[in-house]
């Protein structure tokens, strides 16, 4: 079993699956079930989840997360999370206006987090998406109108080695009781 930080290393964007290949329901309930754990401003939970897994589905909802040339990779998911902003508790909302913070965008964020990092615990890759047609995705999922689509999760076997992780030095970003920099 890997340790937190462990996985924390080892957890990249992959952007090349194995086609074809299934991730059993057990897997995806596991993954999503740290989704749905994920800690949130007054416990507004402001997510829902839509697992993508049905291969027409998948293959049209696929096609609408790839344009420009961007996202191809996205056509050997095994399963795609569609992240839909919901809303959240009259507290968290009123934190928002007080603070004049985004909070449910933030815990989207951190439950994004929280299912990348399970997908990699169960040797899942993974990558976090923005760029997709939103309309058309919400047509084919039937997503209300009404509702933001904001995130999706890519999710399969990848193909490609682990790549060395690049990024900034401890020291440019963090610093102990005074902001430096």
């Amino acid at each position: 079993m890997k340790s937190f930080l462990e996985l924390a290393q080892a957890r990249q964007s992959d952007r090349a699956y194995e086609s074809g290949r299934v991730i059993g329901r057990d897997v995806l309930e596991r993954i999503l079930e740290a989704g749905r754990l994920a800690p949130s401003a007054c416990n507004g939970q402001p997510w829902h989840f839509t697992v993508v897994t049905e291969p027409e589905l998948l293959k049209e909802v696929a096609k609408a997360t790839s344009s420009l040339g961007l996202n191809r990779f996205v056509k050997d998911s095994a399963a795609l999370v569609l992240i839909t902003l919901e809303q959240t508790n009259l507290t968290s909302r009123f934190g928002c206006g007080i603070k004049d913070k985004d909070f449910p965008m933030m815990d989207l964020g951190i439950a994004a987090s929280y299912i990348t990092l399970a997908a990699e615990d169960e040797g899942i890759g993974s990558c976090i998406l923005g760029w997709f047609d939103e309309k058309r995705i919400k047509e084919l999922v039937s997503i209300p109108q009404n509702k933001r689509l904001m995130l999706i999760i890519s999710l399969g076997y990848t193909v490609k080695a682990k790549r060395r992780k690049i990024r900034k030095e401890f020291d440019d970003v963090v610093s102990f009781e005074k902001y430096t920099k």
